[in-house]
């Protein structure tokens, strides 16, 4: 009797483990969401980081991580996501499969080609990042280090990047979300306007970096630069 309940145990800790995480989502980058404080690395994909500059089919430079960032922010929009574990990397967050509805996130960020995959860790996405090539859609459509190739170069010269996703050691703090989310849009009439997240026309609004239009990273940065919010 003694040993059936203490497998039921077992089993059961098993089970509340791998519980998904549920909620609305913030997106600190293009592979990192946090729902209710929770930190997730999204599992077998590796995204730009956000000051990573990647060069497009005319060999202009853009900031894909960032990009990456406020496409997988759009793609979630205010919906509910699942996220299911499947491991915790060194710093402590959490390593999983997410999804919208039925929609695996991880696999459409490669598909569309905002993310590779991350044979280092798994090579469940090549089909999709196979895909992304194919049709040069997004990263594939120009030139681009792989991310952990940027961060290595960035870290031999000694600048600070975002942790990697390895082996389970102690927790380290969160550090603050490193995404500039504010669009600054041009209008037609040569307007410049900045769209705050959540706002009206955030999230049809689309930056065109090859314009002149960009990313803020607060209203006082907007204003500083000639942006103003919109009227009315």
């Amino acid at each position: 009797m003694r040993h059936a309940l203490v497998a039921f145990l077992l089993l059961s800790g098993s089970a509340l483990a791998v519980e998904p995480i549920t909620g609305r989502a913030s997106v600190t980058d293009g592979d990192t969401v946090v729902i209710q404080g929770t930190r997730i690395r999204l599992f077998g994909i590796d995204a730009p980081e956000s000051a990573q500059l990647c060069q497009d089919a005319a060999g202009k430079d853009y900031r894909c991580g960032q990009r990456a960032a406020l496409a997988l922010a759009d793609r979630i929009g205010e919906a509910l996501i699942s996220c299911e574990p499947r491991d915790t990397d060194r710093y402590g967050r959490t390593v999983a499969i997410c999804r919208k509805g039925t929609e695996d996130l991880n696999a459409w960020l490669v598909q569309q080609g905002y993310a590779t995959a991350y044979q280092r860790y798994s090579r469940d996405y090549v089909p999709a990042e196979a895909t992304a090539r194919a049709a040069k859609r997004g990263l594939w459509a120009g030139t681009f280090d792989p991310p952990s190739d940027w961060r290595r170069a960035k870290r031999a010269g000694g600048v600070e990047t975002r942790p990697e996703m390895e082996t389970p050691r102690a927790a380290a703090p969160a550090t603050a979300e490193a995404v500039c989310t504010i669009k600054g849009n041009i209008s037609r009439k040569g307007d410049r306007i900045y769209h705050l997240p959540g706002t009206r026309d955030y999230e049809r609004t689309a930056i065109n970096t090859s314009s002149g239009e960009r990313m803020f990273c607060s209203e006082d940065e907007a204003k500083a630069a000639g942006w103003r919010a919109p009227r009315g």
